[in-house]
């Protein structure tokens, strides 16, 4: 067991997706798996209140514009076992589930290739009004790009030069979010003035990707921008996310590699300005759970069984855009490039086509789970936060909802027992006071996006 005087208290996500699978997974035959039915608001309404009752810090919506494309066509594959589509907008589905939650963060991805910023910035703004603070936005410039530009009718964008499209977008965003509008602008005073025109300011962006000239759409929210979450490995991704991420997502792996991601994004983050501790790094989590290991086997197995074999090249097609079909299984995967997700293929950089398809056909792009008891999952926990400098964790149902299920009833009490989660705060916070622990809802000062609050003229 891990030295309990080693645990400090991690934080928890629940990562969910608004389509039947996730992670190029197809479990949805599974007899436990609910989320066949994404297109009813009580599942949603039943998740988000588990979660928060369970003491979560927040609910994590995934999204993907793109879908499936192998030679040029969707496969028949993907619609008969409902891979890619259909799905739904995960913006929408926080805004149902705000008054159904009291505590609980709320977090969307939103696309930097596909979204407009002025559109965008004015949506993440009216969520986090009405939740008093509590949204956050996962920020991704879209792995599925190839078939998702089809679809918006715009050009490809490359990989690296994606992100410095990401960058003139945050731009946008955080003008709009943190200059356009001051803190106590808005007076609502029947007998004088609803906003101190002062306060109210236009905001001017001629970027490489993007222009924007005007006033912000809304009032500025509790938060201003809403907490930045971010996931990309490459070394471009990591560089974005040491300038812009608040929380970031690393793949799972050994403490040795988890490790080594950590110190490179911390590293990041201390180049711009920042302190090493002030980026929160969250490992995706997955793990089957029985009271027995053999138990817990047996429901592995269960879940492999749930799933059609034929379902796994269009899957990692996907991500990639590579199809495996089309390659020799010897084939070292060390030999093939994409301008998609490359995280999605340099994970692999030491396997070939073969070992690929084997390891996705059983847990996709998704975390491996860790299989046995709830004391061997709890202890597997403490030991890589504890060994990879980890912050929390996202947990990423196996089957949903009932790994989730799983994992508040059984393994969730041994990590409160033994201090590495904690009870959250009975007073209202923000999710960034929750999360990242500043003591305002606002950006903290170092970071980059609060410059254009300190620098705003004033009138």
């Amino acid at each position: 067991m891990t030295d309990q005087n080693t645990v400090k208290p991690l934080r928890l996500g629940l990562f969910e997706n608004a389509q039947a699978n996730d992670s190029g997974t197809a479990t949805w035959r599974h007899p436990d798996n609910g989320r066949y039915l994404f297109d009813k608001l009580e599942y949603w309404r039943d998740t988000a209140r588990m979660v928060e009752d369970a003491g979560f810090d927040f609910l994590f919506l995934a999204d993907a514009w793109g879908w499936a494309d192998v030679a040029g066509e969707r496969p028949d594959i993907c619609s008969v076992e409902g891979l890619d589509l259909p799905r739904l907008d995960p913006a929408i589905i926080l805004a149902a589930l705000i008054p159904e939650t009291t505590r609980l963060g709320l977090v969307a991805t939103g696309s930097t290739l596909l979204e407009p910023p002025y559109a965008f910035a004015r949506r993440m703004a009216t969520l986090d009004i009405l939740s008093g603070g509590r949204i956050g936005w996962n920020v991704v410039t879209t792995g599925t790009a190839d078939t998702a530009v089809q679809g918006f009718g715009v050009p490809m964008v490359g990989h690296d030069e994606r992100y410095l499209m990401a960058d003139d977008f945050m731009q946008v965003v955080y003008k709009l979010w943190e200059q356009a509008w001051e803190e106590g602008a808005l007076e609502r005073d029947k007998s004088g003035r609803f906003a101190d025109p002062s306060k109210v300011h236009r905001i001017a962006h001629d970027g490489p990707y993007f222009r924007s000239h005007g006033y912000g759409n809304t009032s500025r929210s509790p938060q201003g921008t809403p907490v930045l979450f971010q996931a990309g490995a490459s070394p471009a991704g990591r560089e974005f996310g040491g300038k812009h991420g608040e929380a970031i997502f690393v793949g799972s792996g050994s403490v040795e590699q988890l490790r080594a991601h950590s110190a490179a994004i911390r590293e990041e983050a201390v180049k711009n300005g920042r302190a090493a501790d002030e980026v929160k790094i969250m490992s995706a989590f997955a793990a089957i759970v029985g009271s027995t290991e053999e138990e817990a086997q047996r429901k592995h197995a269960e879940v492999a069984d749930a799933q059609n074999p034929d379902v796994t090249v269009a899957s990692y097609a996907w991500f990639t855009g590579l199809d495996l079909s089309a390659y020799a299984p010897s084939t070292p995967m060390s030999e093939l490039s994409t301008e998609l997700s490359q995280t999605q293929v340099a994970r692999f950089a030491d396997k070939t086509v073969g070992d690929v398809l084997g390891d996705w056909h059983a847990h996709g792009v998704g975390a491996r789970p860790i299989v046995g008891t709830p004391e061997q999952v709890a202890d597997r926990m403490i030991e890589l936060a504890d060994g990879a400098d980890l912050d929390g964790f996202l947990f990423a149902p196996v089957i949903p909802p009932a790994s989730t299920v799983d994992f508040i009833e059984h393994v969730l009490p041994i990590l409160k027992e033994r201090g590495a989660v904690v009870e959250p705060s009975s007073e209202p916070q923000s999710l960034r006071e929750r999360l990242i622990g500043t003591p305002t809802p606002a950006l903290a000062d170092s970071h980059t996006g609060s410059q254009y609050r300190r620098t705003m003229s004033r009138v």
